[in-house]
Protein backbone atom coordinates (compact mmCIF):
# COMPACT_ATOMS: atom_id res chain seq x y z
CA UNK A 1 0.00 0.00 0.00
CA UNK A 2 0.77 3.55 -0.71
CA UNK A 3 0.15 6.29 1.39
CA UNK A 4 -1.02 9.28 -0.61
CA UNK A 5 -1.69 11.37 2.21
CA UNK A 6 -0.55 12.94 5.86
CA UNK A 7 0.96 15.39 7.79
CA UNK A 8 4.73 16.68 7.09
CA UNK A 9 7.68 16.80 9.71
CA UNK A 10 8.18 20.56 8.63
CA UNK A 11 6.94 23.39 6.37
CA UNK A 12 9.82 25.96 5.93
CA UNK A 13 9.17 29.90 4.32
CA UNK A 14 5.54 28.72 2.27
CA UNK A 15 3.87 31.82 4.09
CA UNK A 16 0.91 31.76 2.59
CA UNK A 17 -1.49 29.61 3.97
CA UNK A 18 -3.67 28.08 1.13
CA UNK A 19 -2.59 24.81 -0.58
CA UNK A 20 -0.44 25.03 -3.02
CA UNK A 21 0.36 22.53 -6.08
CA UNK A 22 4.07 21.08 -7.43
CA UNK A 23 4.92 19.59 -10.19
CA UNK A 24 8.30 17.50 -8.86
CA UNK A 25 11.83 16.99 -10.34
CA UNK A 26 14.70 15.44 -9.33
CA UNK A 27 16.67 16.31 -12.36
CA UNK A 28 19.35 18.32 -11.33
CA UNK A 29 20.37 19.62 -14.86
CA UNK A 30 17.18 20.74 -15.34
CA UNK A 31 17.34 24.03 -17.36
CA UNK A 32 16.76 26.79 -15.38
CA UNK A 33 13.99 28.03 -17.31
CA UNK A 34 11.63 25.37 -15.92
CA UNK A 35 13.06 25.03 -12.78
CA UNK A 36 11.07 28.22 -11.02
CA UNK A 37 7.48 25.75 -11.54
CA UNK A 38 9.00 22.75 -9.82
CA UNK A 39 9.78 22.05 -6.88
CA UNK A 40 13.15 19.46 -6.31
CA UNK A 41 13.06 16.43 -4.69
CA UNK A 42 16.24 16.47 -2.35
CA UNK A 43 18.27 13.66 -1.44
CA UNK A 44 21.78 15.13 -1.68
CA UNK A 45 23.57 17.16 0.35
CA UNK A 46 23.53 20.50 -1.57
CA UNK A 47 20.37 20.85 -3.85
CA UNK A 48 20.08 22.70 -6.98
CA UNK A 49 19.31 26.59 -7.27
CA UNK A 50 16.58 28.36 -9.22
CA UNK A 51 13.72 25.41 -8.07
CA UNK A 52 10.39 27.27 -6.47
CA UNK A 53 10.32 24.76 -3.33
CA UNK A 54 12.45 21.54 -2.36
CA UNK A 55 11.21 18.00 -0.79
CA UNK A 56 13.42 15.70 1.15
CA UNK A 57 12.39 13.22 3.69
CA UNK A 58 12.38 12.98 7.39
CA UNK A 59 15.68 9.54 7.45
CA UNK A 60 17.83 12.73 4.91
CA UNK A 61 16.89 16.48 6.33
CA UNK A 62 19.74 16.78 8.91
CA UNK A 63 22.37 15.77 5.95
CA UNK A 64 20.43 18.58 3.64
CA UNK A 65 21.73 21.98 3.30
CA UNK A 66 19.58 24.58 2.19
CA UNK A 67 20.61 28.24 1.38
CA UNK A 68 18.84 31.00 3.66
CA UNK A 69 15.61 32.25 2.25
CA UNK A 70 14.77 28.80 0.68
CA UNK A 71 11.44 27.11 0.62
CA UNK A 72 11.23 23.87 1.82
CA UNK A 73 9.17 20.93 3.50
CA UNK A 74 10.42 17.29 4.60
CA UNK A 75 8.18 14.56 4.54
CA UNK A 76 7.94 11.10 6.55
CA UNK A 77 9.81 8.42 4.54
CA UNK A 78 7.22 6.86 3.57
CA UNK A 79 7.08 9.10 0.73
CA UNK A 80 10.23 8.24 -0.87
CA UNK A 81 8.36 7.02 -3.52
CA UNK A 82 7.92 10.35 -4.80
CA UNK A 83 9.68 11.13 -8.30
CA UNK A 84 9.64 12.98 -11.33
CA UNK A 85 6.59 14.60 -12.30
CA UNK A 86 4.54 13.35 -9.96
CA UNK A 87 2.18 16.33 -8.46
CA UNK A 88 1.44 17.15 -5.19
CA UNK A 89 -0.30 19.82 -2.56
CA UNK A 90 1.07 21.06 0.72
CA UNK A 91 -1.48 23.01 2.75
CA UNK A 92 1.71 25.36 4.83
CA UNK A 93 -1.23 26.10 7.80
CA UNK A 94 -2.39 22.60 8.04
CA UNK A 95 1.10 21.29 7.64
CA UNK A 96 -0.75 18.59 5.09
CA UNK A 97 0.18 17.17 1.84
CA UNK A 98 -1.32 14.99 -0.40
CA UNK A 99 -0.34 13.37 -3.28
CA UNK A 100 -2.33 14.15 -6.55
CA UNK A 101 -0.86 12.29 -9.45
CA UNK A 102 2.06 9.92 -10.03
CA UNK A 103 3.41 9.83 -13.12
CA UNK A 104 4.27 5.83 -13.37
CA UNK A 105 0.78 4.78 -11.65
CA UNK A 106 -1.57 3.33 -14.21
CA UNK A 107 -4.75 5.03 -12.23
CA UNK A 108 -5.09 8.45 -11.71
CA UNK A 109 -8.22 10.07 -10.49
CA UNK A 110 -9.44 13.19 -9.37
CA UNK A 111 -11.79 13.96 -6.90
CA UNK A 112 -13.85 16.93 -8.10
CA UNK A 113 -16.41 16.91 -5.30
CA UNK A 114 -17.50 15.23 -2.15
CA UNK A 115 -21.00 16.31 -2.92
CA UNK A 116 -23.59 13.78 -4.20
CA UNK A 117 -27.48 13.15 -5.34
CA UNK A 118 -27.21 9.26 -3.71
CA UNK A 119 -26.51 7.85 -0.66
CA UNK A 120 -25.83 4.47 -1.46
CA UNK A 121 -25.42 2.18 1.01
CA UNK A 122 -21.65 0.62 -0.18
CA UNK A 123 -20.33 4.12 -0.83
CA UNK A 124 -16.72 4.13 -0.53
CA UNK A 125 -16.90 7.83 -0.26
CA UNK A 126 -19.56 9.01 1.68
CA UNK A 127 -21.30 12.18 0.63
CA UNK A 128 -20.84 15.25 2.45
CA UNK A 129 -23.28 18.32 2.19
CA UNK A 130 -20.90 21.59 1.58
CA UNK A 131 -19.51 24.00 -0.61
CA UNK A 132 -16.33 22.01 -1.99
CA UNK A 133 -15.74 23.82 -4.98
CA UNK A 134 -12.32 24.50 -4.39
CA UNK A 135 -12.02 21.07 -5.45
CA UNK A 136 -13.09 21.83 -9.12
CA UNK A 137 -11.02 25.08 -9.35
CA UNK A 138 -8.49 23.21 -8.41
CA UNK A 139 -8.80 20.65 -11.02
CA UNK A 140 -7.65 23.54 -14.04
CA UNK A 141 -4.46 24.10 -12.18
CA UNK A 142 -3.31 20.21 -11.97
CA UNK A 143 -4.81 19.69 -15.66
CA UNK A 144 -1.91 22.02 -16.55
CA UNK A 145 0.58 20.19 -14.26
CA UNK A 146 0.01 16.64 -15.85
CA UNK A 147 2.80 15.53 -18.73
CA UNK A 148 0.87 15.67 -21.88
CA UNK A 149 2.17 11.76 -22.38
CA UNK A 150 -0.40 10.44 -19.84
CA UNK A 151 -2.52 7.56 -21.26
CA UNK A 152 -5.83 8.04 -19.36
CA UNK A 153 -6.78 10.22 -16.36
CA UNK A 154 -10.15 10.03 -14.39
CA UNK A 155 -12.71 12.15 -12.51
CA UNK A 156 -15.06 10.95 -10.09
CA UNK A 157 -16.81 12.14 -6.85
CA UNK A 158 -19.34 12.26 -5.48
CA UNK A 159 -21.27 13.29 -8.26
CA UNK A 160 -18.93 15.48 -10.48
CA UNK A 161 -21.94 16.38 -13.07
CA UNK A 162 -23.20 18.52 -10.29
CA UNK A 163 -21.24 20.98 -11.30
CA UNK A 164 -23.06 21.06 -14.26
CA UNK A 165 -21.72 23.61 -16.89
CA UNK A 166 -18.22 24.21 -15.14
CA UNK A 167 -17.55 20.59 -14.82
CA UNK A 168 -17.72 20.39 -18.92
CA UNK A 169 -15.84 23.31 -18.77
CA UNK A 170 -13.20 21.02 -17.28
CA UNK A 171 -13.40 18.38 -19.75
CA UNK A 172 -12.76 20.73 -22.80
CA UNK A 173 -10.00 22.08 -20.55
CA UNK A 174 -8.62 18.98 -20.24
CA UNK A 175 -9.15 17.98 -23.88
CA UNK A 176 -6.79 21.00 -24.74
CA UNK A 177 -3.92 20.62 -22.59
CA UNK A 178 -4.05 16.92 -22.48
CA UNK A 179 -5.18 15.89 -26.12
CA UNK A 180 -3.51 12.74 -26.28
CA UNK A 181 -5.38 11.44 -23.07
CA UNK A 182 -8.17 9.42 -22.60
CA UNK A 183 -10.91 10.60 -19.53
CA UNK A 184 -13.03 8.09 -17.52
CA UNK A 185 -15.74 9.43 -15.39
CA UNK A 186 -17.27 7.98 -12.39
CA UNK A 187 -21.13 8.89 -12.73
CA UNK A 188 -24.13 8.33 -11.77
CA UNK A 189 -25.79 8.83 -14.83
CA UNK A 190 -29.00 11.29 -13.49
CA UNK A 191 -27.71 14.59 -14.77
CA UNK A 192 -27.51 12.90 -18.54
CA UNK A 193 -31.25 12.72 -18.58
CA UNK A 194 -31.42 16.02 -19.36
CA UNK A 195 -30.90 15.79 -23.79
CA UNK A 196 -29.48 19.48 -23.73
CA UNK A 197 -26.38 18.58 -21.25
CA UNK A 198 -26.01 15.27 -22.71
CA UNK A 199 -25.43 17.04 -25.90
CA UNK A 200 -23.64 19.88 -24.52
CA UNK A 201 -21.21 17.14 -23.30
CA UNK A 202 -21.13 15.25 -26.69
CA UNK A 203 -20.08 18.22 -28.61
CA UNK A 204 -16.99 18.10 -26.44
CA UNK A 205 -15.94 15.11 -28.91
CA UNK A 206 -13.45 13.89 -27.16
CA UNK A 207 -11.46 11.29 -29.07
CA UNK A 208 -11.68 8.44 -25.91
CA UNK A 209 -14.13 9.45 -23.13
CA UNK A 210 -16.32 7.01 -21.40
CA UNK A 211 -19.49 7.64 -18.20
CA UNK A 212 -18.73 4.60 -15.65
CA UNK A 213 -22.51 4.96 -14.62
CA UNK A 214 -23.32 2.42 -11.38
CA UNK A 215 -27.05 -0.19 -12.57
CA UNK A 216 -27.71 -2.85 -9.45
CA UNK A 217 -30.81 -4.21 -10.48
CA UNK A 218 -33.17 -4.82 -13.06
CA UNK A 219 -36.08 -4.03 -10.56
CA UNK A 220 -36.44 -0.80 -10.41
CA UNK A 221 -37.00 -0.34 -6.73
CA UNK A 222 -34.19 -2.88 -5.74
CA UNK A 223 -31.76 -0.41 -7.77
CA UNK A 224 -33.16 2.67 -5.82
CA UNK A 225 -33.08 1.38 -2.43
CA UNK A 226 -29.32 0.56 -2.86
CA UNK A 227 -28.41 3.87 -3.79
CA UNK A 228 -31.19 5.19 -1.14
CA UNK A 229 -32.56 7.56 -4.14
CA UNK A 230 -36.38 7.27 -5.38
CA UNK A 231 -36.74 7.83 -9.34
CA UNK A 232 -32.73 6.93 -9.64
CA UNK A 233 -33.11 4.08 -11.49
CA UNK A 234 -35.59 5.54 -14.44
CA UNK A 235 -32.90 8.92 -14.23
CA UNK A 236 -30.01 6.42 -15.22
CA UNK A 237 -31.45 4.42 -17.55
CA UNK A 238 -32.83 8.07 -19.90
CA UNK A 239 -28.99 9.16 -18.98
CA UNK A 240 -27.60 5.99 -20.24
CA UNK A 241 -30.18 5.83 -23.33
CA UNK A 242 -29.37 9.68 -24.35
CA UNK A 243 -25.37 9.23 -23.94
CA UNK A 244 -25.79 6.10 -26.51
CA UNK A 245 -28.01 7.92 -28.78
CA UNK A 246 -25.56 10.69 -29.27
CA UNK A 247 -22.51 7.69 -29.45
CA UNK A 248 -21.06 8.47 -26.41
CA UNK A 249 -19.30 5.86 -24.53
CA UNK A 250 -20.94 4.32 -21.65
CA UNK A 251 -19.95 1.28 -19.35
CA UNK A 252 -22.22 -0.06 -16.82
CA UNK A 253 -20.58 -1.18 -13.43
CA UNK A 254 -22.24 -3.68 -11.12
CA UNK A 255 -21.18 -4.29 -7.49
CA UNK A 256 -22.01 -7.13 -5.96
CA UNK A 257 -23.05 -7.66 -3.08
CA UNK A 258 -25.79 -9.25 -0.57
CA UNK A 259 -28.72 -6.69 -1.91
CA UNK A 260 -27.50 -6.85 -5.87
CA UNK A 261 -26.48 -10.76 -6.14
CA UNK A 262 -30.05 -12.68 -6.27
CA UNK A 263 -30.73 -9.78 -9.27
CA UNK A 264 -27.51 -10.74 -10.81
CA UNK A 265 -28.46 -12.98 -13.63
CA UNK A 266 -32.01 -10.76 -13.83
CA UNK A 267 -30.11 -7.83 -14.49
CA UNK A 268 -27.36 -9.29 -17.06
CA UNK A 269 -30.69 -10.47 -19.36
CA UNK A 270 -31.72 -7.05 -18.57
CA UNK A 271 -28.64 -5.38 -20.04
CA UNK A 272 -28.23 -7.76 -22.67
CA UNK A 273 -31.63 -7.05 -24.01
CA UNK A 274 -32.06 -3.81 -23.46
CA UNK A 275 -28.64 -1.97 -23.52
CA UNK A 276 -26.89 -4.06 -25.49
CA UNK A 277 -25.37 -1.05 -26.92
CA UNK A 278 -23.21 -0.01 -24.14
CA UNK A 279 -19.55 -0.35 -24.44
CA UNK A 280 -18.38 -2.63 -21.45
CA UNK A 281 -19.18 -4.38 -18.31
CA UNK A 282 -17.90 -4.44 -15.38
CA UNK A 283 -18.84 -6.77 -12.53
CA UNK A 284 -17.28 -5.64 -8.88
CA UNK A 285 -16.11 -6.46 -6.01
CA UNK A 286 -16.89 -4.71 -2.28
CA UNK A 287 -14.56 -2.17 -1.00
CA UNK A 288 -14.59 -2.26 2.74
CA UNK A 289 -14.97 1.83 3.18
CA UNK A 290 -16.92 4.17 4.00
CA UNK A 291 -20.24 3.16 4.33
CA UNK A 292 -19.85 -0.86 3.28
CA UNK A 293 -18.26 -0.90 6.99
CA UNK A 294 -21.15 0.71 8.43
CA UNK A 295 -23.45 -1.47 5.99
CA UNK A 296 -21.34 -4.68 6.43
CA UNK A 297 -24.05 -7.18 7.80
CA UNK A 298 -26.30 -6.29 4.97
CA UNK A 299 -23.47 -6.18 2.49
CA UNK A 300 -21.21 -8.69 3.03
CA UNK A 301 -21.49 -12.13 1.10
CA UNK A 302 -18.21 -14.40 0.19
CA UNK A 303 -17.09 -14.13 -2.98
CA UNK A 304 -16.88 -17.71 -3.03
CA UNK A 305 -20.14 -18.33 -2.10
CA UNK A 306 -21.55 -16.56 -5.20
CA UNK A 307 -18.20 -17.51 -7.54
CA UNK A 308 -20.93 -20.25 -9.72
CA UNK A 309 -23.55 -17.08 -10.30
CA UNK A 310 -20.98 -15.01 -11.45
CA UNK A 311 -19.80 -17.94 -13.57
CA UNK A 312 -23.57 -17.54 -15.23
CA UNK A 313 -23.40 -13.87 -15.11
CA UNK A 314 -20.22 -13.37 -17.02
CA UNK A 315 -21.36 -16.41 -19.71
CA UNK A 316 -24.57 -14.35 -20.24
CA UNK A 317 -23.53 -11.14 -20.53
CA UNK A 318 -20.90 -12.56 -23.15
CA UNK A 319 -23.48 -14.74 -25.18
CA UNK A 320 -24.78 -11.16 -26.08
CA UNK A 321 -21.69 -10.05 -27.19
CA UNK A 322 -20.96 -7.44 -24.61
CA UNK A 323 -17.17 -6.75 -23.12
CA UNK A 324 -17.41 -7.65 -20.02
CA UNK A 325 -15.00 -7.42 -16.95
CA UNK A 326 -14.61 -8.85 -13.29
CA UNK A 327 -12.58 -6.73 -11.48
CA UNK A 328 -12.11 -6.40 -7.17
CA UNK A 329 -11.53 -10.02 -6.86
CA UNK A 330 -9.04 -12.83 -6.11
CA UNK A 331 -8.37 -15.94 -8.50
CA UNK A 332 -8.63 -18.24 -5.72
CA UNK A 333 -12.56 -16.96 -5.37
CA UNK A 334 -13.38 -17.52 -8.51
CA UNK A 335 -14.33 -20.72 -11.64
CA UNK A 336 -12.20 -20.69 -14.34
CA UNK A 337 -14.50 -19.50 -16.82
CA UNK A 338 -14.23 -16.65 -15.68
CA UNK A 339 -10.62 -15.81 -16.17
CA UNK A 340 -10.76 -14.64 -20.06
CA UNK A 341 -12.61 -11.48 -18.29
CA UNK A 342 -10.64 -11.53 -15.10
CA UNK A 343 -8.54 -8.27 -14.55
CA UNK A 344 -6.13 -6.30 -12.07
CA UNK A 345 -8.14 -3.45 -10.86
CA UNK A 346 -7.28 -2.41 -7.91
CA UNK A 347 -5.11 0.62 -7.85
CA UNK A 348 -1.59 0.29 -6.32
CA UNK A 349 -1.84 2.71 -3.55
CA UNK A 350 -4.40 0.67 -1.90
CA UNK A 351 -3.84 -3.19 -2.81
CA UNK A 352 -2.82 -5.69 -0.20
CA UNK A 353 -2.22 -9.37 -0.48
CA UNK A 354 -3.66 -11.26 2.41
CA UNK A 355 -1.27 -14.05 5.16
CA UNK A 356 -2.86 -16.99 3.95
CA UNK A 357 -1.69 -15.68 -0.25
CA UNK A 358 1.83 -16.92 0.56
CA UNK A 359 3.59 -19.07 -1.33
CA UNK A 360 1.26 -18.42 -3.90
CA UNK A 361 2.27 -19.33 -7.64
CA UNK A 362 -0.15 -16.98 -9.04
CA UNK A 363 -0.06 -13.97 -6.71
CA UNK A 364 1.28 -12.32 -10.23
CA UNK A 365 -1.75 -12.53 -12.22
CA UNK A 366 -4.11 -12.01 -9.30
CA UNK A 367 -5.65 -8.43 -8.27
CA UNK A 368 -5.34 -8.98 -4.34
CA UNK A 369 -7.15 -7.26 -2.12
CA UNK A 370 -8.09 -3.72 -1.35
CA UNK A 371 -6.13 -2.78 1.90
CA UNK A 372 -9.47 -1.59 3.80
CA UNK A 373 -10.18 -5.42 3.15
CA UNK A 374 -8.21 -7.09 5.24
CA UNK A 375 -8.57 -4.88 7.88
CA UNK A 376 -12.07 -5.63 8.07
CA UNK A 377 -14.14 -8.59 5.87
CA UNK A 378 -12.54 -10.90 3.04
CA UNK A 379 -13.18 -13.77 1.93
CA UNK A 380 -12.59 -17.19 4.06
CA UNK A 381 -11.76 -19.64 1.13
CA UNK A 382 -8.52 -17.45 0.40
CA UNK A 383 -5.62 -19.75 -0.58
CA UNK A 384 -2.21 -20.14 -2.21
CA UNK A 385 -2.70 -21.68 -5.94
Amino acid sequence: MIKLGGKVIQVHELTSEKAKLFSLSSNPNLPQVLRSDKAFITRAKNAPKGFSHYITFESLAEDIEFSQGENFTVLPDEFSYLNDEDIVRITPNKEHIRVLYRKRATNNTIMITEQCNHYCLMCSQPPKNHDDSYLLSEAFNLIKLIPKNTKEIGFSGGEPTLFGERFLELLEFTKSHLPQTGIHILSNGRSFKNIDFAKRYADINHFDMMVGIPIYSANPSTHNYIVQSSGAFDETLAGVLNLKKLNQKVEIRVVIHKQSIDGLLDLCEFIGRNLLFVDHVALMGLEMMGFTRANLDSLWIDPFAYKNILSDAVNVLASYGLTTSVYNHQLCTINEDVLPYYRKSISDWKNEFAPECEGCKRAHECGGFFSSSLLHRYSDHIKPL
